[in-house]
């Protein structure tokens, strides 16, 4: 395993442990519940905006599952805060390109910032859906809050 590789990996694992935005939240004004039927891996992911806006001011989730999806659901809450939807909406479809890549090509760091730890994941077709549970969610979640509106 190559020192990229090895560091990768433990950014999945520290945010397996350190779950960023696991809990409850209050006031949410949408939330979207997500399950693998393969793994049983489970989560909804609850946000708020910004009054009148569609800037993300809260983002949090609650879950059962593999360390991929949980760590997934930690990187999800760090990086979609201050976010408006359709940037959420467009990092979410940049992040499901490259989990759909095989493990081929490069990822943009500069766009996905800490989710090009889970480039190694999409090598793997069976943890694909881990890697993405958290972000379909929330992608679903951000929709209904716009549509909210």
């Amino acid at each position: 395993m190559s020192n990229l590789d090895s560091l990768y990996q433990q950014v999945i694992l520290d945010h397996a442990k350190a779950r960023h935005g696991d809990g409850p939240l209050e006031h949410a004004d949408a939330e979207h519940f997500e399950r693998n039927p393969t793994c049983g891996d489970e989560i909804t992911v609850r946000l708020r905006l910004e009054p009148g806006t569609d800037r993300i001011a809260e983002v949090a989730w609650q879950g059962d599952g593999c360390s991929i999806s949980m760590a997934s659901a930690s990187v999800l809450t760090d990086m979609a805060v201050g976010r408006t939807v359709p940037e959420l909406l467009a990092l979410t479809e940049e992040f499901r390109t490259m989990m759909r890549s095989r493990g081929a090509g490069e990822p943009d760091e500069d766009v996905l910032e800490d989710l090009v730890a889970f480039h190694g994941v999409s090598k793997f077709v069976m943890r694909v859906k881990c890697g993405m549970l958290a972000w379909v969610a929330a992608e679903t979640a951000a929709q209904q809050a716009v549509a909210a509106r």
